[in-house]
């Protein structure tokens, strides 16, 4: 799914149309906005879909690692509605962990409800995380290319992405257009709904 942000608010703020920013061109189908499904071809990760998501303008500047656990195919806990366990890894702007699951009511009977557990790096270390640019930067100082791709990483990136870059050029269609200040167009939750997930804001 290929977006285009139109004019909205974005962080509590006014935001013009890609189309109306400085230097744009009025008909641009550059995208603001990728939704993906994807899978790797082996036996660990056989059936096990990946959904990529990046934008600009849109509802909160993030960046979140979520695993969604199957559902299990049977429940000992009666007709009782069970929201499959997830792990939601956020990376920025706040580093934290967080577990949702299901865990009993206090009480004599057997009743469920959905529950988190919490690492809030922030509260718990208190020295200021850098930021992303802030940290790369200061590895280049440093000289430590841990956190940099290698040569051969970028060719193969750049093997995978180009055939969509190319259908998506000689495709006559525009990129969807989306609100400033949302999470991209319906046709990105589409993507999902079609495997019966959502998004991890939807759920």
């Amino acid at each position: 799914v290929r977006g285009q942000y139109r004019a909205g608010a974005a962080e509590g703020k006014p935001a013009i149309g890609y189309l109306d920013e400085p230097g744009v061109a009025p008909h641009s189908r550059t995208e603001t906005f990728v939704a993906i499904k994807t899978e790797i071809s082996s036996w660990r990760w056989s059936g096990v879909p990946f959904y990529l998501r990046t934008g600009k303008r849109m509802a909160e500047r993030l960046a979140e690692i979520v695993i969604n656990f199957q559902t299990i195919p049977h429940s000992i806990f009666g007709r009782q509605r069970m929201t499959p366990n997830r792990l939601v890894i956020r990376l920025q702007p706040d580093e934290s962990v967080r577990l949702y699951l299901m865990a009993k009511q206090p009480g004599d009977q057997m009743r469920l409800s959905p529950v988190y557990l919490d690492l809030d790096f922030k509260e718990v270390f208190e020295s200021r995380s850098p930021e992303a640019y802030e940290r790369l930067l200061m590895d280049v100082i440093r000289g430590d290319l841990s956190l940099f791709v290698r040569r051969d990483e970028q060719a193969a990136a750049w093997r995978w992405v180009e055939p969509i870059l190319d259908a998506w050029e000689s495709s006559p269609e525009s990129p969807k257009p989306y609100t400033a200040g949302t999470w991209g167009p319906a046709a990105s939750s589409a993507l999902l709904s079609r495997d019966g997930l959502c998004w991890h804001e939807e759920a």
